[in-house]
Parts: structure tokens; sequence; C-alpha cells
């Protein structure tokens, strides 16, 4: 039995799906949820323009806090935590994983892109990384490629 369930969103339709399913297993189990968003602060240096960080850090925050409150709308119970790396390296997966065993999560829902070859290479796959790391099961639930 889950008594404290992690799902990170990120306001794709896979996160969504995940959510969906943390959903019914918080309800099913009588389990507390806890919705997070990441943001990556390498992200945020790489993809400003003209060196405007403060604006793009911003951006990223404000995103966060309005798909979190869609999330959190979805299951009123849930707390929402928006979670934003803390150092050049540290990965999004890594993050969450540290989230996750600080609350004290004993489940992690996460959904997957399910992308495979060069697109995998590319993109890379935070559900991976967080399969990779995590100390407590996750789930992976499977969107669109």
């Amino acid at each position: 039995m889950y008594k404290r369930i992690l799902v990170p969103v990120d306001g794709s339709k896979t996160s969504d799906a995940a959510l969906k399913e943390a959903v019914e297993l918080a309800r099913d189990q009588g389990a507390k949820l806890r919705i997070v968003y990441a943001i990556d602060e390498a992200s945020i240096v790489a993809g400003s323009e003209y060196g405007d960080m403060l604006g793009a850090e911003k951006s990223q925050i404000d995103s966060g806090k309005r798909i979190l409150e869609k999330a959190n709308a979805i299951f009123p119970e849930a707390e929402t935590r928006l979670l934003e790396t803390e150092r050049i390296g540290q990965g999004i997966s890594e993050v969450i994983v540290q989230d996750a065993k600080a609350w004290g999560a004993d489940l992690i829902v996460a959904g997957t892109h399910g992308r495979t070859g060069l697109r995998h290479l590319l993109m890379g796959s935070v559900a991976e990384g967080i399969v990779r790391i995590s100390k407590v099961p996750v789930l992976l639930v499977r969107g669109g490629a």
C-alpha cells in the first residue's frame, strides 16, 4: 500500500496521463499526493536570448506555476511544489528523486514518451533518469511517441 505518491508534471499529454494514474492510485490507496514541476537552470541559461536570464527564469517559473495550478485543480487535496536544479550538471531527474526522498514518497509516477533511437539519444529521458537513480518504486505511464 502506498502512502505518499509523487508525480512530476510538465504540461504534456504524457504527464497528464501520469497525473491521472497518480490521482487514481492516491484515491484508491488513500495516499497523499505531491505534484511537482521542475525547472532546469542550465536550460534557462542556454535558452535565454541576449543574456535575459531573469526574464527567461521568470517565464519558466510562471509557466511552472500555471501547470501546477492546472494539475492541482484535478486533485485539490494534493500539495504542489516548484523545484529548481541547484547546480550546473544537476538534471531534472535528480532534483525530482531528491524531492521524493526528502518528502518520504514511497512511489513516483512519471510519464514517458517512449522515444527510441536518435530522438531518445538527442532528447534523453527524465523518466529513464528517475528509474535509474530512484530508491523507491517508479510507475511509468506511457504516452504518445
